[in-house]
């Protein structure tokens, strides 16, 4: 069966000029043991080779708030149709934070926000993050949030998903995303995501060979779906996640939810005609 042009949920182009502190060195050397390719910038035209050449349609490009670099919203400028960008919010900014995530909602090519508790050693049910919640909701803007032990030498407490209920049971109307997996608590994960309409999953960071049966059961019943492909491109190639979810023993159009009709949905593709 032929299949749509998959949807990227997570993709960095600009890692080589990113600041490098100590934990994202250590977790590309010791964890991916990729650096090399890790740390890397690219250019528009590498990145649609690469995305041509997986299968990939759309990639959703990372970006700061507090600094948003001209070269990444470049893309999606110039290729509406290919690129659309996610915004990285640190809750300790407050509302400085809120306001920039607004300005650039309503100016750039943004379809999703984004949250990283270890970055921030903030726990997604704390009172900063309170704000930002809302003001997604009031925009109509997905917000992912790290889940699982980070690979950094980080703290971990701040990504067990049991904390995002609090959060979802407060804002029932906020579409939320796990990111980069939940591993090992994916049961937890799981059981939220029945419990939660609005309540997701992608799997960057995450190779599909290693996705634990406990999700893949999950994929091919109740969460068909529930969960997003993404990659986390370059920390793992988009070319190597998208060959092994081809490889995944899925049954029949679980495939297509989870490479392309779920990310088209749960982040506005569709209505965009995008999907």
């Amino acid at each position: 069966m032929d299949l749509p042009g998959a949807i990227d949920s997570y993709v960095n182009v600009r890692m080589g000029s990113t600041e490098r502190p100590e934990w994202l060195v250590r977790v590309a050397e010791d964890y991916f043991k990729r650096p090399d390719a890790i740390f890397r910038d690219f250019s528009i035209p590498e990145m649609l080779d690469a995305m041509d050449a997986a299968g990939v349609k759309t990639s959703i490009l990372t970006l700061s708030s507090d600094a948003p670099e001209p070269e990444v919203l470049e893309f999606a400028a110039k290729h509406p149709d290919r690129f659309r960008i996610s915004v990285y919010v640190d809750p300790r900014r407050g509302m400085k934070a809120v306001r920039e995530l607004a300005s650039l909602a309503a100016n750039e090519n943004v379809c999703l926000a984004r949250m990283v508790p270890f970055m921030s050693d903030t726990l997604p049910n704390a009172a900063p993050c309170w704000p930002i919640y809302a003001k997604c909701v009031e925009l109509g803007l997905p917000i992912s949030v790290n889940t699982g032990i980070p690979g950094p030498p980080a703290p971990a407490k701040g990504q067990d998903p049991i904390l995002l209920d609090d959060v979802c049971l407060f804002f029932p109307d906020l579409v939320l995303v796990m990111a980069h997996g939940a591993d090992p608590w994916w049961s937890v994960a799981i059981r939220l995501m029945l419990k939660y309409r609005n309540l997701y999953l992608m799997t960057s960071a995450f190779a599909p060979r290693y996705f634990p049966p406990e999700l893949l059961r999950f994929m091919n019943t109740r969460g068909k779906h529930k969960i997003l492909f993404a990659s986390d491109h370059p920390v793992l190639s988009m070319e190597r996640c998208m060959r092994e979810a081809r490889e995944l023993d899925l049954r029949d159009g679980v495939l297509q939810a989870f490479l392309h009709d779920n990310a088209a949905r749960v982040l506005g593709l569709e209505a965009a005609g995008e999907a």
